[in-house]
């Protein structure tokens, strides 16, 4: 249960979950490391990724001396989110409302961001006993969506994904996000040349970009 509390608060206070994507076992591990490197705290590795069990057991057993929460993308099913609190997730992200998730997350005391757009959906979400919502994509609204939603529902716990920079997160954060959900401005920092501390660079870059928001 405590371990659950710190965990949100790590979220909340640094800001940032990072949505690392990729093709490659491999280059998913650099870039996790390297992001680490730069700061980053939360880390969600999407079941899209080849090996992504693997590579959560991987960062977990890594990473435990250094208190990062690594957890696990894209669930859309109960038996996925069991699996990947089993491999060590301790946060739980899905694209969608997804009840079976959150209800597994629940028993195992994982952290959850559940998809969610419209208010009848966020209204939902809370009731399904999320931690956070996703607003995907939030790239197609902004951050005057955000606004004209916690008007009405000021308790609901934002984390917008898609389209999210160090140039416009102050604008998120002041529109009444907890955090954001980043993926490819630090994740593919390094595709051009395959030199990852431009991916530790884009992470201290956002984490600063956040912090000078607040």
């Amino acid at each position: 249960m405590w371990r659950k509390l710190e965990n949100l608060r790590k979220i909340a206070d640094t800001g940032i979950v990072l949505i690392i994507r990729s093709d490659d076992e491999e280059e998913a591990l650099k870039v996790a490391d390297a992001a680490i490197a730069g700061g980053i705290k939360v880390l969600e590795i999407t079941m899209s990724v080849p090996g992504a069990l693997e590579i959560i057991k991987t960062l977990v057993n890594k990473y435990s001396a250094r208190d990062i929460v690594v957890g696990a993308g894209t669930i859309l099913d109960g038996e996925t989110a069991r699996a990947a609190i089993m491999a060590g997730a301790e946060l739980l992200v899905s694209p969608q409302l997804n009840p079976e998730m959150i209800k597994m997350a629940n028993r195992y005391q994982a952290v959850t961001i559940s998809g969610a757009f419209t208010a009848t959906e966020m209204v939902e979400t809370l009731e399904a006993g999320a931690d956070l919502i996703k607003l995907f994509p939030a790239e197609s609204v902004g951050p005057r969506y955000v606004k004209a939603m916690t008007a009405p529902l000021p308790q609901a716990p934002i984390v917008p994904t898609g389209g999210v920079t160090p140039q416009n997160v102050h604008e998120w954060l002041k529109a009444g996000c907890i955090a954001v959900g980043v993926g490819s401005y630090i994740t593919k920092a390094a595709r051009a040349d395959g030199d990852y501390r431009k991916v530790t660079a884009a992470a201290e870059e956002f984490l600063q970009a956040v912090a000078a928001a607040r």
